[in-house]
């Protein structure tokens, strides 16, 4: 028998103005992920700002930490964060306000002028940026369910994907062209002075008015859940008695549903291998490959172009075939392209096969997003989203680490590759042996 919060989920908020309204959050969150942590802030911070920092340790390696010391408390608060806003009811409402606070992290960035001593600053802003952010994607990704219908949770699941990846394009191009490009003390289409990392400080600036902005139409649109308190028992619970809940939901889900935990564990591992993929493409493509720095950022928006198309286009084969089946392919199809790239040279033939590679980033990411939506309880998705953010956290030293292995046992950077595909391998065996979501 349906519950109240079976109803609530499924089949209510699934109007285009919703689902559109849905994905324009994936659009501005780009904002805080291309812009601010991959492409551009984060490079500033550690290759300008703290580019005379004095002592034996570099900003890299401080970045790296902070970000790092950012995974460990996601990986702590996530599962129950979910928990406690499925139980209160307040799942829009916790994501406006973490939303507006990863916002209020990034327009804080501005202040990090071109000065070693505002590095400490910019790390205690990019860190808590990164745990917000995640905590807020808890509550979004649990609305999928709210803004589809068992016969279009991968189209909409991909259009979401899609929406994160062109976002993200729109935004680089803004960047680069308006603030970036150029030589001498001035930059970009507006003129703006680089003294005192100006350009990067208003690029900033424009990223968390971007989020912000693009933050309002899911909260304006999209229903907020009833109470689930008398399920869970956490509505008035503290922050102990919520992991009391949680292992206790997780031993009953290992009782009942061992498919799900295996998921879990395998999305995490595939996951950390995707993610690997984005996050040291750009080192590989300049030290390697030959391409330019400032093609780096041109090379960047291709992959978002792809990636996005390719997330839309899988959706499509999500609703008829599964998501299981869109991520073998596509986990598949990146490991030939990497196997390529192991043995390939040049500019021309890293765009090639590094698009391709890019171009099934986005399917699996996407897919695996719509398989946990398929097994989560209704009602339930936010534990299982917080769940799913952080068995991701608690392998992401995989990808770094064995990359930066093969790089040193092989003594070139080009074997780093190799690190990469063992994870993806490694992510598609556990796959296998999951039993696919059952057909609605």
């Amino acid at each position: 028998m349906n519950t109240p919060a079976d109803t609530a989920v499924v089949g209510v908020a699934t109007t285009r103005k919703q689902v559109f309204a849905w994905g324009i959050w994936d659009w501005g969150s780009a904002a805080f992920n291309a812009v601010i942590l991959t492409f551009v802030f984060s490079v500033y911070l550690t290759d300008a700002v703290g580019d005379d920092l004095p002592g034996s340790i570099s900003a890299t390696s401080w970045f790296s930490w902070a970000i790092g010391a950012a995974g460990v408390v996601i990986a702590i608060l996530a599962p129950v964060s979910g928990q406690r806003f499925d139980a209160r009811g307040r799942r829009k409402r916790s994501l406006a306000l973490l939303t507006g606070l990863t916002v209020a992290s990034m327009a804080g960035l501005y202040f990090v002028a071109d000065d070693y001593h505002y590095l400490w600053l910019g790390l205690v802003l990019l860190a808590a940026g990164s745990i917000l952010f995640e905590l807020a994607s808890v509550p979004y990704n649990a609305m999928l369910r709210q803004v589809s219908t068992p016969a279009n949770i991968g189209r909409v699941s991909g259009f979401g994907w899609s929406m994160g990846y062109f976002g993200g394009i729109v935004l680089l191009l803004i960047c680069y062209f308006g603030f970036i490009t150029g030589d001498g003390d001035t930059r970009g289409l507006f003129g703006i002075t680089t003294d005192g990392g100006m350009n990067i400080r208003l690029v900033a600036l424009l990223a968390a008015v971007w989020f912000a902005v693009s933050a309002i139409p899911v909260l304006l649109t999209v229903p907020e859940l009833p109470s689930t308190e008398q399920e869970l028992g956490t509505a008035k619970a503290g922050m102990l008695e919520s992991y009391k809940v949680l292992f206790r939901d997780l031993r009953e889900l290992w009782t009942a549903d061992r498919r799900s935990v295996y998921f879990l564990i395998a999305s995490a591992l595939f996951r950390d291998g995707l993610a690997g993929v984005f996050t040291f493409g750009a080192v590989l493509a300049v030290s390697v490959y030959g391409i330019s720095s400032a093609d780096v950022l041109l090379f960047g928006v291709a992959a978002n172009v792809v990636a996005g198309l390719g997330a839309v286009t899988a959706g499509r084969f999500d609703d008829r075939s599964g998501p299981k089946s869109v991520i073998v392919f596509s986990l598949v199809s990146m490991i030939v392209a990497g196997i390529v790239l192991l043995f390939v040279s040049g500019p021309v033939l890293f765009w090639v096969f590094g698009l391709v590679l890019c171009l099934f980033v986005g399917p699996a990411q996407s897919s695996s997003r719509t398989y946990l939506a398929r097994l989560a309880p209704p009602g339930r998705e936010g534990q299982f989203f917080g769940l799913y953010a952080t068995t991701g956290r608690a392998v992401s030293f995989l990808a770094p680490t064995l990359f930066g292995l093969f790089v040193w046992l092989f003594d070139a950077d080009r074997a780093g590759i190799g690190g990469l595909l063992v994870v993806l391998f490694v992510g598609l065996l556990a796959l296998l042996a999951v039993k696919a979501p059952d057909k609605v």
